[in-house]
């Protein structure tokens, strides 16, 4: 049994997607009987979301109660520290989070910025997980150009499948990329049976944040690839629907283009109600953000795996993730706004032969102790 210590956030940004995007990865060291820990650190001003305020605040009273509650739900009320922008604990006192550390053989960071890397200097291994394929790449490139000084791992580890092979225009920064799926734990998803005129969904954010320029080129994000789709409810008699937030969303020309909206924020106030809303669905249609696809990074979502799990088909804008998950049952990769309609039409002509290659595939490629199990393999734990 190995202690391994997950650094990500989940207390400033407590919605459901994202609070199912670290749970996934503690609930399956977990399963594997391994000694588990969360830690997160506000960082900065304002850093902590308050979905019943809609604000950006330093008070994280909301995301504190809210993670405790849901890691409680799995035997981890103990595992876990939050540490506010004036250095409070939340959770683990700081006395007992160094002693987490240092007997830690495996610290995980997932999006604390090397915030925890001081406490983690004990650990046995360090490892950076980054979930920004090629945008990760590119800005620690621009850093090193600025004569910065890049937090150090002892390995490092992409989502994007394609990252640092000869398949992806992506950048390096010099360091050798190793890869891992995004896992999900496949039966905290049972299957349930689809409403037979329930819509494919998604949950999205327009615009995450400003684009970025490498090499002269801008690379956007979900807003520049959705324009290539715009015109898919006219193509198709399937129900489109997309829980949206973000910036600059044009609602009333998604709405006359025959999309379905719903606030993103308000279907994905909790985990349980982010996998309600997947329950509620046929399936899933997605596009990805534009550096993705551009980069042919090999990317591949959490919230499409949840999808997966749940027995809910998925046609996704292509990435490059064929190359590592078999596509056309279950689950399509597309390019085009002609494709998508095909693969739609193909899931509603035998639809509950698609619900279980769904299921299949989640189970045999991403289910969480899998996944985790080769991810602590090469890391010789």
């Amino acid at each position: 049994m190995a202690r391994i210590v997950l650094g990500s956030y989940m207390v400033r940004y407590p919605l459901g997607g994202n609070l199912s995007w670290a749970l996934q990865w503690l609930l399956g060291f977990q399963k594997l009987g391994h000694d588990v820990y969360f830690v997160e650190k506000s960082g900065y001003p304002n850093s902590c979301f308050d979905p019943s305020k809609g604000t950006m605040t330093d008070d994280c009273s909301y995301g504190v109660a809210t993670v405790k509650s849901l890691l409680s739900r799995f035997g981890l009320q103990d595992r876990w520290c939050f540490v506010d922008l004036d250095g409070c604990y939340y959770g683990l006192s700081r006395d007992r989070v160094a002693e987490v550390f240092k007997s830690a053989d495996l610290f995980v960071d997932m999006g604390t910025h090397g915030s925890w890397l001081l406490e983690a200097a004990d650990s046995g291994c360090r490892v950076l997980v980054e979930a920004e394929p090629a945008y990760t790449q590119m800005k620690m490139e621009q850093r090193l150009a600025a004569d910065e000084v890049l937090p150090d791992y002892d390995a490092y580890y992409s989502i994007g499948k394609n990252i640092g092979t000869d398949k992806s225009t992506s950048p390096t920064a010099g360091k050798h990329w190793y890869h891992v799926f995004n896992p999900i734990t496949v039966d905290l998803f049972p299957v349930t049976l689809a409403d037979s005129d329930a819509p494919f969904t998604t949950v999205m954010n327009w615009r995450a944040h400003e684009p970025i320029q490498f090499n002269g080129v801008i690379y956007g994000q979900k807003d520049v690839e959705f324009a290539k789709f715009i015109a898919l409810p006219s193509l198709t008699s399937t129900p489109l629907e997309i829980a949206i937030s973000g910036k600059n969303v044009p609602t009333e020309h998604l709405i006359r283009s025959g999309w379905r909206i719903r606030d993103a924020h308000a279907v994905t106030t909790s985990f349980d109600s982010f996998w309600e809303y997947i329950r509620t669905s046929k399936g899933e249609f997605s596009v990805c953000k534009n550096i993705f696809a551009a980069t042919h990074c090999g990317w591949f979502s959490d919230r499409s795996a949840a999808y997966l799990a749940s027995g809910r088909p998925v046609v996704m804008q292509d990435t490059g993730f064929c190359d590592y998950l078999p596509c056309g049952q279950g689950l399509f990769a597309v390019g085009t706004v002609e494709e998508a309609a095909a693969a739609l039409d193909e899931i509603n002509g035998n639809y509950d032969a698609h619900s279980r290659w769904a299921r299949v595939i989640a189970a045999e490629y991403l289910d969480a102790t899998k996944v985790l199990r080769r991810f602590l393999s090469e890391l010789g734990l």
